[in-house]
């Protein structure tokens, strides 16, 4: 399979847009962690329309006039990951979920930490809104792109009250 990117300057970053045929396979941050999300060689295609067309969505999104996204996603993971990220588009902008109430959305109540593991896998950061999810006390926990990125995301959909959870 080959795959194609684009980067992208954002509030939080510059960001790398990753595509595999005609479906947006992941959006990795400046300071990505290695092999937190696996894939193959990378070729460089700034005209690629599918990433210029996510770039123009997200570009959206962070000037707040964009809610949702309509882009077509390829998720690559086991089928449990897969029904977590799943689960992650179907929290609404501006809301948030606690890893227990995905554990429970899925089926699997006594997941919770493997929820937790798998959100943080999601390779399509951003537009698949694992910064949606957090601690069952309130706090923002665990994010590939840093806390102060997820803050900045959940401010940027009025959730501007959460504290960062060390």
């Amino acid at each position: 399979m080959s795959y194609v990117f684009k980067r992208m300057p954002s509030p939080v970053g510059t960001l790398t847009l990753i595509a595999s045929g005609d479906k947006l396979c992941a959006i990795l941050w400046e300071n990505e962690r290695l092999n937190r999300v696996r894939i193959g060689p990378l070729q460089e295609d700034i005209h690629s329309p599918l990433l210029q067309d996510t770039e123009r969505q997200l570009q959206q999104y962070f000037a707040g006039e964009r809610e949702h996204f309509d882009l077509p996603l390829d998720f690559v993971g086991t089928e449990f990951q897969q029904k977590v990220w799943q689960a992650l588009l179907t929290i609404p902008f501006g809301e948030t979920r606690s890893y227990s109430q995905i554990a429970e959305q899925i089926g699997s109540p006594k997941a919770v930490r493997a929820v937790g593991a798998a959100n943080g896998k999601n390779p399509i950061s951003i537009v698949t809104p694992c910064h949606r999810v957090i601690g069952a006390s309130g706090s923002l926990t665990g994010f590939a792109g840093g806390l102060e990125a997820k803050q900045y995301l959940l401010g940027l959909e009025g959730q501007e009250t959460l504290q960062l959870g060390f």
